[in-house]
């Protein structure tokens, strides 16, 4: 199948692209064949965020959006921020304490699942040909040029044999192709090797994000306040934050970040977040509520310095897929989305000049740097970088005279030059983490967690998770790091297990919630994931 544009990747960079270009087409008078595909069961069941959103990039693409419907949630009323020094105590900090991007009046607590599904009914109002449930499994490139992808095969079993039904990949070809698969896309992963799109810049970094969706007694529920929180229960040197969500109908998101530069192997992200529920500060919003799901999702957090080149011959790539989250807002939706604005004006305006398409849009980086995009992304650069190399307080310093006394124009640029699973350190030279028994009220275990993710994936069909090297797992992970993969992995998809013959690695491929986690900590960079089966992963509702 052939089409003017493709777009790999339904959330809300790849959507806001879409809607863009047919905008565009429309108001030229001229037909233009746009394709998204998104290899989730539908738009939005693979999407998961905090999310206070920010609309700049929504007023853009429908200024209308009030009237259409669009569902944000409620505004932002009050914000609270805390350092918790200790699982009991909680220091709430004043407004003028905190970087000016902290503040959050004017945005919207919502649902970015929801918000994504909408997007994707205008999208297809306009005439984009949307195929959900189809993973591009492969890049199509011809003489140096990306011409399209290939997507994932249908009905192979287990063994590698084909089923009755199987069905080969199909071809998708477009004069341009846009990558937007979100944090760690593992075709844009390819693309950057490729073609040499990093180089010159900082690593990337990343942090996982786990979230668990309460519904909460009406008396306990205060729609659009937004509480932040640093410090317990990451100690030591890991860093990262925590987020409270009062949303709509009496419903409350929480979560924690943990950046995946931590270097104590026994470390488990998912036990850090029960852990961190039972503070007193975040327990008293919960208390009497109930857990309706469960999610994690990595977040690419490296910023300006680690952004790699954007476009190559035959496409762009945008959105988290290329890593333009403003780490200083903590806010990803509406940067993502402008990317995805600025790559359908590029590629329009390239095929008005030029139907044949194929070319490097290099124009692109152009039109990157006049935007109030660029202007985010460069005023936030040392933000990561300051907590990563000053620590929680003394970074939180620093980004407070960065941001509120130079807006983000301090005459220096910090850089963070080592990549994240190389931080790790061998289990012999780091004391064991012992995490409590869940109490099945606040706190949990992985698999209940994993059953209200929605998770589900074609049990008789090869494993998606890759290993390069199956010996290093006994070898180098579980031998030098105590088998890591154990505990970053937060839905419990890798377990040593001891037989006879010693032990062995088993990879619970069915319970995978697709946060990549597992791409990025491995310390020798030997599992890869690639896309399951169509439609496979989790099914988020309200996300």
């Amino acid at each position: 199948m052939e089409f003017d544009v493709l777009v790999v990747g339904g959330g809300p960079a790849g959507l806001a692209c879409a809607i863009r270009l047919k905008q565009l087409a429309a108001a030229a008078g001229r037909e233009l064949s746009v394709c998204l595909l998104e290899k989730g069961a539908e738009i939005g069941a693979h999407i998961l965020s905090g999310a206070v959103f920010e609309t700049r990039a929504l007023d853009e693409l429908i200024p209308d959006w009030r009237a259409r419907g669009a569902p944000l949630g409620v505004p932002v009323l009050r914000d609270e921020v805390y350092y918790f020094p200790h699982e009991s105590n909680a220091l709430r900090l004043p407004g003028f304490a905190l970087p000016k991007t902290m503040h959050n009046a004017g945005n919207y607590v919502i649902s970015l699942g929801k918000l994504c599904r909408w997007l994707g009914s205008e999208a297809e109002a306009l005439g984009v040909e949307i195929f959900p449930g189809f993973a591009a499994a492969e890049l199509l490139i011809e003489a140096g040029v990306v011409t399209g992808v290939v997507t994932g095969e249908l009905g192979r079993a287990k063994d590698g044999s084909e089923k009755p039904d199987y069905q080969p990949g199909m071809a998708l070809k477009a004069k341009y192709t846009v990558f937007a698969e979100g944090c760690r896309g593992h075709l844009g992963k390819a693309l950057i090797e490729r073609f040499d799109l990093a180089a010159g810049r900082d690593p990337q970094h990343y942090a996982i994000g786990l979230k668990e969706l309460w519904e909460v007694p009406a008396e306990r529920h205060e729609p659009g306040l937004v509480v932040h929180g640093a410090g317990w229960p990451l100690e030591g040197n890991a860093n990262g934050g925590s987020f409270l969500y009062h949303g709509e109908d009496n419903t409350i998101a929480v979560g924690l970040i943990v950046d995946l530069n931590y270097a104590n192997p026994y470390l488990s992200p998912f036990e850090e977040f029960q852990r961190f529920k039972q503070h007193p500060v975040i327990r008293r919003h919960l208390a009497g509520g109930r857990r309706i799901a469960y999610g994690a999702r990595a977040i690419a957090k490296g910023g300006f310095s680690s952004l790699p080149k954007m476009h190559f011959p035959g496409g762009l790539l945008i959105g988290c897929d290329a890593g333009t989250l403003n780490f200083a807002k903590i806010k990803g939706s509406h940067t993502a989305m402008k990317s995805g604005l600025i790559a359908a004006e590029t590629i329009f305006a390239a095929l008005e000049q030029d139907r044949a398409g194929g070319r490097d849009l290099v124009e692109f980086e152009t039109a990157l740097r006049a935007s109030w995009l660029y202007e985010e992304l460069y005023a936030a650069r040392n933000f990561g970088a300051a907590l990563h190399r000053f620590g929680t307080l003394f970074g939180g310093a620093f980004n407070w005279i960065d941001q509120n006394l130079f807006g983000g124009r301090l005459p220096v640029t910090l850089h963070d030059p080592e990549p994240d699973h190389m931080r790790l350190k061998p289990a012999a030279e780091c004391a064991p983490i012992v995490y409590e028994k869940p109490d099945g009220v606040i706190s949990f275990d992985r698999l209940s967690s994993v059953f209200l993710s929605n998770t589900n994936h074609e049990e008789d069909q090869p494993a998606h998770l890759k290993l390069t090297d199956p010996g290093l797992a006994l070898t180098v992970n579980l031998a030098r790091y105590a088998a890591p993969e154990t505990r970053y992995c937060p839905a419990g998809v890798y377990e040593i297990v001891e037989e006879a013959g010693g032990p062995r690695l088993v990879i619970n491929a069915q319970n995978c919630l697709h946060c990549k986690t597992c791409d990025i900590k491995d310390p020798g960079q030997n599992i890869r994931w690639l896309p399951p089966e169509g439609g496979g992963g989790p099914v988020y509702g309200a996300m």
